[in-house]
């Protein structure tokens, strides 16, 4: 971890390996088996792309942005690029990710979730459309656990209530109760703040809202993936999350089965570029 400026903690990116051609490989056949379903990718660079005037001097990190335009170029034409880099490299004053944690915050993913919504076919909502609550004054996250700096000072939280009229069911693959909510309140007291977002990581999620539109949605995700959803619910009556490190079902049977309109990959660009799991995809 790199001690950057103005409370920033940070990660080195490192140059990607084979896997990442791999993970590139398995994801556009998996694309290319899929017929009549849309499909989309949303690769979301770290803080440390964000910021490089806040490393120290001489910390090195390999460009996230070269090997996202890398990855762009090498795509499945069927799949479609969501462009996350742009919108948020516009909005780096604001606070789009935690300084001690390696997500973007509520806010960078609502960036995130204006930017993309055309290409994915809905009108998005406005801030003005929700009601911002801090929930959290004292979350210190991943960075600050390897980091074990008590200088460091705490990131806050904040939860995007919706003024207009929908509400959620959320079901878990394992023993956790259905939620009847997209938050987990209950981890606001504990050290890993983050699993605030849809009760931390499961295999499958699936959250049925309120929106009677037919569109599903499923998401093969890292948990860059949950301060999204909150958002993406407002669009689709279904939303299938699914975790490849915990899932390994055939998921072209999946979507066929549960009847997928949308594909969308979401992962930030590290956790891609080494991710083994995505090999599930090629069954």
């Amino acid at each position: 971890v790199y001690f950057g400026k103005d409370g920033y903690l940070f990660e080195r990116f490192e140059k990607p390996g084979e896997q990442l051609n791999s993970n590139v490989d398995y994801m556009n056949r998996f694309s290319g088996k899929i017929k009549g379903v849309h499909t989309f990718l949303m690769l979301v660079p770290t803080s440390i792309e964000m910021y490089p005037e806040k490393l120290p001097r001489f910390a090195y990190t390999e460009s996230e942005k070269y090997w996202m335009d890398v990855i762009q170029q090498q795509l499945n034409p069927s799949t479609t690029w969501l462009n996350a880099y742009n919108p948020l490299w516009k909005a780096k004053d604001e606070p789009i990710y935690f300084r001690t944690d390696h997500h973007w915050t509520t806010h960078g993913a609502f960036i995130a979730y204006q930017n993309a919504a055309n290409a994915m076919g809905f009108q998005a909502f406005t801030k003005e459309d929700f009601t911002i609550e801090t929930v959290s004054k004292n979350f210190f996250g991943t960075y600050d656990a390897k980091a074990n700096d008590f200088t460091v000072k705490a990131d806050k939280i904040e939860m995007y209530v919706p003024k207009f009229d929908v509400f959620y069911r959320v079901e878990f693959n394992d023993d956790t109760q259905v939620m009847d909510s997209l938050y987990a309140h209950g981890f606001l007291q504990k050290r890993d703040q983050y699993s605030f977002f849809l009760n931390g990581n499961h295999g499958k999620v699936v959250i049925n809202s309120s929106v009677k539109n037919g569109r599903k949605l499923l998401v093969v995700k890292d948990s860059y993936a949950h301060a999204l959803m909150p958002f993406l619910a407002n669009h689709y009556e279904e939303i299938h999350m699914i975790d490849l490190r915990y899932y390994h079902e055939k998921l072209d049977n999946y979507i066929e089965k549960e009847t997928i309109s949308d594909v969308l990959f979401l992962y930030n660009i590290a956790t891609f570029s080494e991710d083994p799991n995505l090999i599930w995809l090629n069954q």
